[in-house]
């Protein structure tokens, strides 16, 4: 009887709605119509966003909404998205008004000149194929090459120990990616982004749970996720160990890293698949399966304070906004034609003190 009450109840209605990631002293939230970016400027606190239509060409081609099809799609957009969010999050900082305030040096006044209001996304473009050499080269290149060092060529061909070769290759890569995090999260803001993290998941199990999103509320919420973008990246490490023992035949050397990659869109796929059914479904299979993703999460999460929580809390209102229909969202835009009106009465002001100071 419970395993049919089980079997009928239907799933949350709100599980999956909305999903987000930590940006630059803020919270990114996505829901099926609109993204939603808040941060907190660096100079007054104030809580800012931006806003746009949450796409997907997922939606527009079928095809590409297929499963396993669906996973490699949406890394890839979700790639671009993470670039894009985190370019956004910098300049809404207001960190950009504090440094033209300076003098700038001639290596910069050279790239103004050059780039001009494009800059941001040179800069976003060149750390995006950075940032995807370096995860080759960590994850995929160098546990390679350290494993052809533990084992020589001579052994070419003995089917067993290519399949050890294969497990010691993908114990390494966990190593390197656990190292990764956990160095990361020592750097200080590389920190308060894992709190934002977890103000970010926080804020997401209290609106799946059918709570009123207050700090109270969110401040009780687990930081641990099932559908985090961590445990995915874990399962993706923990499939490729099983894809390559399965798949990689005995070959060696850079043919091997080819092969892999050729392999990665498998391992994206299935990767994606699972993350899905976890965030959806709650049982023991699920629960231990789903563990060591959320494990990592100790490491990638952190205890946010309330003025993190508040911001996430703007951000998952503003992405829902058609279900918060009352809220206000606090526009950058509308913030900072405010702050050019502000300045210019006061630079008015102090340009009419000057008159009467120099009438005798």
């Amino acid at each position: 009887m419970k395993k049919n009450a089980e079997k009928n109840c239907p799933l949350n209605p709100r599980l999956g709605k909305v999903g987000g990631q930590a940006v630059m002293e803020g919270v990114m939230m996505r829901s099926p119509k609109q993204m939603a970016t808040a941060v907190r400027r660096t100079d007054d606190q104030t809580i800012v966003v931006r806003t746009q239509p949450s796409t997907t060409v997922r939606s527009k081609y079928k095809i590409l909404d297929l499963p396993l099809i669906r996973g490699v799609v949406n890394l890839v957009e979700m790639f671009i998205l993470s670039f894009s969010t985190l370019t956004a999050s910098t300049e809404m900082m207001g960190l950009e008004e504090e440094l033209y305030s300076e003098e700038p040096s001639k290596f910069e006044k050279w790239l103004e000149k050059h780039f001009g209001k494009n800059l941001m996304n040179v800069v976003s473009g060149f750390a995006m194929v950075l940032g995807i050499l370096l995860a080759m080269g960590l994850f995929i290149a160098l546990p390679a090459f350290v494993t052809n060092l533990i084992f020589p060529e001579e052994l070419d061909g003995d089917f067993w120990m290519n399949r050890l070769k294969c497990l010691v290759e993908g114990v390494l890569k966990v190593l390197i990616f656990i190292g990764y995090l956990y160095f990361t999260s020592l750097m200080k803001e590389i920190r308060r982004v894992y709190m934002y993290h977890g103000a970010e998941h926080k804020t997401i199990f209290c609106y799946e749970a059918g709570l009123e999103l207050t700090v109270e509320n969110v401040r009780k919420q687990s930081r641990f996720h099932p559908r985090c973008g961590t445990s995915f990246m874990f399962v993706m490490v923990f499939l490729s160990i099983i894809v390559s023992i399965a798949f990689i035949p005995n070959v060696w050397g850079w043919l091997r890293v080819l092969l892999k990659l050729l392999l990665l869109p498998v391992c994206v796929g299935l990767g994606y698949e699972f993350i899905r059914f976890a965030g959806k479904h709650d049982n023991a299979f699920v629960r231990f399966l789903a563990a060591p993703g959320l494990w990592m999460q100790r490491i990638t999460t952190r205890e946010p304070d309330d003025d993190m929580i508040e911001v996430a809390i703007v951000a998952t209102k503003s992405a829902l906004h058609e279900e918060f229909a009352e809220f206000e969202i606090p526009y950058e835009s509308e913030y900072l034609k405010k702050k050019e009106e502000a300045k210019k009465t006061e630079e008015e002001a102090n340009a009419g003190e000057g008159i009467q100071n120099e009438t005798p």
